[in-house]
């Protein structure tokens, strides 16, 4: 299937990753956040795995194609196989965005009814851009304005709008 919305990259997105990067990449970051902004601009979508060694630095190439996205008017979902590990994700990735205009939510199955009414209304009306949480993004009153990018701890799943598909 082909993407509806092209993805690009220029000058303005390659600095707002810059502010928010926390570190120097490694060479081996480089080549995987390369390839997959490189999937991220093709027509087709992607489907890849990224995979490493905890403390590898999975979470900050992840980000930064989020970044990219979100720099294209895309929203992004991130879902983790636990609370805990979305809530360190959720934490983690506020603090990293900080000097950005992005500001994560969170959506798990633990958060009362009105917050996740909330949750769902903002993603729905495109309000917010990125949401972290747990198999809660995957339920019925989930709606997104234009998901283009899904994280799966730690793969990464590109959608169309209509062929939606989680791998893990």
């Amino acid at each position: 299937r082909r993407k509806p919305r092209r993805v690009t990259v220029d000058d303005r997105i390659r600095k707002a990753a810059l502010a928010v990067l926390p570190f120097r990449l490694t060479n081996d970051q480089k080549d995987a956040l390369k390839e997959i902004v490189t999937d991220l601009q093709r027509p087709q979508a992607m489907n890849r795995l990224l995979q490493g060694d905890v403390g590898s630095g999975k979470t900050i190439v992840a980000l930064l194609a989020a970044l990219v996205a979100m720099e294209n008017g895309l929203q992004v979902a991130m879902m983790s196989p636990t609370e805990l590990l979305a809530e360190q994700h959720f934490f983690n990735l506020s603090q990293i965005l900080r000097p950005s205009r992005f500001k994560p939510v969170r959506l798990t199955g633990t958060m009362g009814a009105k917050e996740r009414r909330a949750v769902w209304d903002s993603l729905a009306s495109g309000e917010t851009q990125l949401v972290v949480g747990t198999h809660a993004l995957v339920q019925d009153d989930v709606r997104f304005r234009a998901l283009g990018l899904a994280i799966i701890d730690p793969v990464l799943v590109e959608f169309g709008p209509f062929a939606i598909r989680w791998y893990a």
